[in-house]
């Protein structure tokens, strides 16, 4: 009896020996994995080195990104870099990088400047965020891996050029407050199939469409008084155009701001607002 009851003692000893040493051996590995997550937070910004700044003239302690000079392909841009706010993306600061994919832009940035992401060859994502107010022309230019973007409604001045030969954009975003879509701004973007043009946008630019070869159909939202010539210009698959609104004939200008004789039509007297249809490469537009 004495000895079973030294066994028992034993056993039990024994169990919760085994017992604390799992205990201990659980909140090691969860102290680890706490740890890592940490750190995994703490590595989600690109390291402040990546980037040279200069201070931003406009913003008081802002400082602004003149160039990127890290080798990561996805960069997650920090929100403050030596304990000031990062407030703009200047001109020219990530261009002809070829390696660079994803390019998240912290909320603060008030600016993308000139030619900023320009020949970014290898860029499929960058997200925009809602205090980004302007973006300078060319900004995007040849950004030919680029097939989406949301541009914010922060936004609300947009440079010439800036999606100029983004040949595999498909679907873009565009903003409620911007005015205009200025001169060459979605030109050679052949895979471009359609695209929503706000009601808050009074001009299309000259050569804004220029061969975008593959978009079907638009619609000129009311707001829109004035179409500069060759907007549409070799849309050889443009075969339906909504007009919600008037353009005299002094804001409509040439017979090459669509293909065929669209122009015509739309300034005849019994054309004006409504929708237009045309064959696939015809030259002759009827209204429905």
């Amino acid at each position: 009896m004495k000895n079973k009851k030294m066994f028992l003692c034993i056993a039990l000893i024994l169990t919760a020996m085994v017992l604390s040493m799992c205990s201990k051996k659980a909140e090691a590995q969860e102290s680890k994995g706490g740890s890592a997550a940490g750190s995994a937070k703490t590595e989600a910004y690109n390291s402040e080195s990546d980037f040279q700044i200069d201070w931003d003239k406009n913003v008081k302690d802002g400082v602004i990104i003149t160039k990127y000079i890290g080798t990561k392909n996805e960069v997650n841009i920090p929100p403050s870099i030596q304990n000031s706010p990062v407030t703009g993306i200047e001109e020219w600061s990530f261009s002809e990088n070829k390696n660079i994919t994803k390019v998240t832009i912290p909320n603060g940035v008030t600016s993308i400047g000139e030619f900023a992401f320009k020949s970014c060859t290898s860029l499929t994502s960058i997200t925009i965020p809602n205090s980004v107010i302007s973006i300078g022309g060319s900004a995007f230019q040849s950004c030919t891996s680029l097939t989406s973007i949301t541009i914010p409604n922060s936004v609300i001045s947009i440079g010439k050029a800036i999606f100029n030969d983004c040949t595999s954009l498909i679907s873009v975003t565009l903003p409620n407050n911007i005015t205009s879509i200025s001169d060459g701004a979605f030109q050679g973007c052949s895979s471009l199939t359609n695209i929503t043009i706000p009601d808050s946008v009074t001009s299309i630019g000259e050569w804004a469409f220029n061969n975008c070869y593959n978009l079907t159909s638009i619609i000129i939202p009311n707001s829109v008084t004035s179409i500069i010539a060759k907007t549409f210009a070799n849309c050889t698959n443009l075969t339906s155009v909504t007009f919600q609104s008037t353009i005299t004939s002094g804001n409509f200008s040439s017979n090459m701001s669509f293909p065929g004789d669209l122009r015509t039509k739309y300034l005849a007297s019994d054309g004006g607002p409504g929708t237009y249809k045309r064959f696939a490469n015809g030259e002759v537009w009827k209204k429905q």
